[in-house]
């Protein structure tokens, strides 16, 4: 069974339609930190603000120990999704700074991505741009050298360990694509909007026994 979270923000059922078409049978979008303790996978979605998705996740009671239980006591495979993904930091500095869940270290700091002129470019990076694989991983297995996904944001990971870094991708400057340590794994891309390249993370994922 996979629990698909809803914090109040996020593509719930572009996520869920995406789980569906790698392979998922049994899905769930829930509020209830029982069916997060009962499931096999949790993916956590999230977009638009660090701190208002953040709160929309305290604001479901119990619903943060269930997902430490699943994810840091029982090590059941986790997924999170943009601002999913970023919630594993230690704090997001978007209009003050705001508390994570600290699975990671690391901060999700704004971008201030520059071209080789040194002229800003333009934020959300929003668009396709490539995934630059930095380390072997199985939730990566089989894609393309020149893989792409869907990005749209205007904060990234900053800070924390290298080793933690997954795949990078290019925007004025690496930037942390993948994150994730042991049964953990974060996307800062819409891997439910990423094409065949989000397919086949999403098939990894299920397939996935850390």
């Amino acid at each position: 069974m996979i629990a698909v979270i809803d914090p109040g923000s996020g593509n719930l059922a572009s996520v869920s339609r995406a789980l569906e078409k790698a392979g998922a049978v049994d899905i769930r979008i829930t509020r209830d930190p029982e069916v997060v303790l009962a499931a096999d996978r949790v993916v956590l979605p999230g977009q638009g603000a660090f701190a208002a998705c953040r709160a929309g996740l305290a604001a479901l009671p119990g619903m943060e120990e269930a997902l430490h239980r699943h994810a840091r006591v029982l090590g059941r495979p986790f997924l999170g999704i943009c601002v999913g993904m970023q919630l594993l930091a230690e704090a997001g500095l978007e209009h003050g700074q705001t508390p994570g869940l600290a699975w990671l270290p690391g901060a999700i700091a704004p971008m201030d991505p520059r071209g080789p002129d040194g002229a800003p470019l333009p934020l959300p990076q929003m668009g396709w741009n490539q995934l630059n694989i930095q380390r072997a991983h199985p939730v990566l297995a089989g894609l393309a050298p020149d893989a792409h996904a869907y990005f749209v944001h205007s904060f990234a990971w900053s800070g924390g360990s290298s080793r933690h870094v997954i795949a990078t991708t290019d925007y004025g400057g690496p930037v942390a694509a993948v994150v994730g340590e042991d049964n953990i794994i974060g996307t800062q891309f819409h891997v439910e909007k990423s094409g065949a390249t989000g397919l086949a993370i999403l098939r990894n994922f299920l397939g996935w026994a850390p």
